[in-house]
């Protein structure tokens, strides 16, 4: 393997000549061997970065301190990262120390060497164009780094949107599917009253959907960036005119409605709007796997458990029992919002450590929101297309387990009165008969007001008719 010498404060240090990072990469990669996942596992993360250092390019030229040529270089090797070339020489581990400086620096040295080759020269030459001099021209880890990540987030939240509306969908179909099958409602997992199992996944349908416009919410928040700030948010070493201008340019480049941050000192040190992502994020995974227990209970059986529903088989689901099938998808979505809580417990504790005019902890809350977000966006689909869309409903049993449950003594409650409600709901869990037999048997009600009574639509919403 041949080589080219790179030198930094630290000296001289060997870097494959086909390599596009530099000495500043190379030595990240030797320092940080710590998840064996290097920064390309992001892509949407590269692309960002290569927003950024486009719209620096642009801005800097527009006010005049970069001349064109060098500027149309780097614009020309960014819009290259943004198609997906060169990622995988995005080697630095997705933990670091250093705020993202690793990050950063790889960024610079991939955009300055791919950039020379575009002006003729080899990699290498910075006398020509200098990742720092040039690519990070009025710029800071402090500000490229997070304000990256913020881009790089709308791209995964709009993912896990667009995964979480199609979730919703199915749901809703199979309400509509499932709109006329009568079934008991349980409290504390004991009998409630009938309701139909229509109504028990149209509820999952608004879960989804309220999140997934709290989501929406959450990504307003991560639009204000502080690129700009530079160091520590004074802007020193920027153009006066730099904020206003690169944000303009960032619009351009992402389509996002990106705004500069009112106070950049504040903006650069308050990781706040990542934390709400986050708690945003914890809370769908905890919908999600509350929904996933439900699916799991109610499929129970598939003869001695609930049973109401049967999930659609995926998988043989023993190596000794044969014939059993799990309910493996909504298992595996449960694990992933495990996964998710603990990423929020992960992102506070970032958001916690921070001192004075900076988080050093980005790296991590970066690594923690790539991972939320995309396996809640991988779980959603999973969810819906291996499970929820072949749900089917065992009408029957839920019918027996309505006419057998003594809950239906709260629909009666109107009619006869809580404390002969309350008499016959104990001596149908003593003699094991059912409620409609009692209340004819003991002459409470006619036949024909007890049918009106026990109708589906009357047994599911608002009392209608007369009452004692």
């Amino acid at each position: 393997m041949t080589v080219r010498v790179e030198h930094d404060l630290l000296g001289d240090f060997e870097v494959p000549d086909a390599a596009y990072y530099g000495v500043h990469t190379a030595r990240a990669v030797q320092n940080f061997a710590i998840t064996g996942m290097p920064i390309s596992r992001y892509p949407e993360l590269i692309v960002a970065l290569a927003c950024v250092k486009l719209a620096a390019a642009r801005a800097n030229q527009r006010l005049g301190l970069l001349g064109t040529e060098r500027a149309d270089a780097i614009v020309a090797a960014c819009h290259e990262l943004k198609s997906g070339l060169l990622h995988d020489q995005f080697v630095v581990d997705v933990i670091q120390g250093g705020a993202g400086t690793s990050t950063n620096m790889n960024a610079n040295e991939v955009i300055a060497n791919r950039a020379l080759e575009l002006l003729g020269r080899r990699r290498g030459e910075y006398a020509h164009l200098h990742p720092l001099e040039h690519v990070n021209l009025g710029q800071s880890t402090n500000d490229v780094y997070p304000t990256a990540l913020k881009i790089a987030l709308q791209f995964a939240v709009h993912r896990l949107q667009v995964a979480m509306g199609e979730l919703v969908a199915a749901f809703a179909d199979k309400a509509v599917e499932f709109g006329g099958f009568l079934k008991m409602g349980r409290t504390q997992l004991q009998d409630a009253v009938p309701m139909t199992l229509g109504q028990e996944f149209g509820s999952y349908a608004v879960m989804v959907g309220e999140d997934r416009d709290r989501l929406g919410e959450a990504a307003e928040l991560i639009c204000e960036i502080n690129l700009g700030g530079t160091a520590i948010g004074t802007g020193l070493n920027a153009h006066p005119r730099y904020a206003e201008a690169v944000c303009e340019e960032l619009r351009i480049a992402t389509e996002l409605p990106l705004v500069t941050a009112s106070n950049l000192v504040e903006a650069t040190q308050d990781v706040g709007s990542f934390v709400q992502l986050s708690g945003v994020l914890k809370r769908t995974a905890v919908k999600l796997s509350k929904i996933c227990n439900d699916l799991r209970l109610l499929s129970s059986g598939p003869r001695a458990g609930l049973g109401e529903i049967n999930l659609p088989a995926v998988q043989a689901g023993s190596s000794i029992m044969p014939g059993k099938v799990n309910p493996v998808i909504p298992e595996v979505v449960n694990q992933v919002a495990f996964e998710v809580v603990g990423n929020d417990v992960a992102i506070s504790m970032a958001a916690e450590g921070g001192q004075l005019q900076l988080n050093a902890f980005e790296p991590i809350i970066a690594h923690s929101l790539f991972e939320s977000l995309a396996h809640l966006t991988a779980a959603c689909d999973t969810l819906r297309t291996r499970c929820v869309a072949g749900i089917t409903a065992n009408v029957a049993r839920m019918r027996a387990t309505v006419d057998q449950s003594i809950g239906l003594v709260t629909a009666l409650n109107p009619y006869i009165g809580y404390e002969a409600a309350t008499r016959l709901a104990a001596d149908a869990l003593n003699s094991d008969a059912d409620i409609a037999s009692l209340v004819l048997d003991r002459g409470l009600l006619t036949a024909s007001e007890l049918e009106t009574i026990l109708q589906p639509h009357n047994l599911t919403g608002p009392r209608r008719g007369s009452s004692r």
